[in-house]
């Protein structure tokens, strides 16, 4: 699904080239200079910046959250810095690749600063790129693949760490309870959904760097055996 987006993005990006340079500008420009809002400063602007930057970069790819190593582990690798390296290109592909291409997308279309966020702002920049309905048609139709694989995966960390916690009898009550707070995500409003995503991901990533922090040693020990082990081939 990331492959056939990313051939939209670049549809989009490809028949629009000569704003890409534009749009490049305009990202170092307001990195450094903030259109402050109304009413607001730029201090202000920046921070929330930073703060929903971190939150969506974070929700992205995961990293720092300790959620996406439940389902490195399931995999079947010989050394776990193998594991490791590969489960460090989705932070690359969702983050930089993906992110950077829908950013692109948006800021040549001309349509940043319309007022519109998230996935409507994303499906009229798409619309906007590409001729007919191609545009929004492809928007719709990775939404709809992301968020299943989404829920899918986060269904998944859940029921390893309650099958952790409980035992196996737990699982299917868990499923249960899953799909009714999937229901009520879906029917709530996206503020609300967002805010508690964060407060849950902090949540989470608490724990996690101080489980880093104290296995530091650890990691550094194994990813020097793996590079420079005399056995290695």
């Amino acid at each position: 699904m990331i492959v056939f987006y990313m051939f939209g993005a670049l549809a989009v990006i490809v028949m629009n080239i000569s704003a890409v340079p534009e749009a490049f500008a305009l990202v170092f420009k307001h990195a450094f200079t903030p259109t402050a809002a109304s009413g607001g400063f730029a201090g202000a602007v920046v921070m929330q910046t930073a703060r929903y930057g971190v939150a969506r970069g974070v929700f992205s790819n995961e990293s720092g959250l300790g959620s996406s190593p439940i389902a490195a582990a399931a995999a079947k690798t010989k050394n776990p810095v193998d594991q490791a390296l590969v489960s460090m290109t989705q932070t690359f592909i969702d983050t930089l690749v993906v992110c950077t291409f829908t950013g692109i997308v948006i800021i040549s279309s001309g349509l940043w600063n319309g007022g519109e966020t998230g996935a409507p702002l994303t499906t009229s920049a798409f619309a906007e790129g590409l001729p007919g309905q191609w545009g929004g048609t492809i928007v719709v139709i990775a939404l709809i693949f992301f968020a299943y694989s989404t829920i899918l995966g986060w269904s998944y960390y859940g029921e390893k760490a309650i099958e952790f916690l409980f035992k196996e009898k737990a699982v299917k009550p868990y499923r249960i309870l899953f799909c009714f707070f999937v229901g009520i995500g879906a029917v709530s409003q996206l503020e609300l959904v967002w805010d508690i995503a964060d407060v849950f991901n902090g949540l989470m990533a608490v724990p996690n760097l101080i489980g880093l922090i104290l296995l530091r040693k650890i990691i550094v020990s194994e990813t020097e055996k793996y590079y420079y082990s005399e056995n290695r081939k």
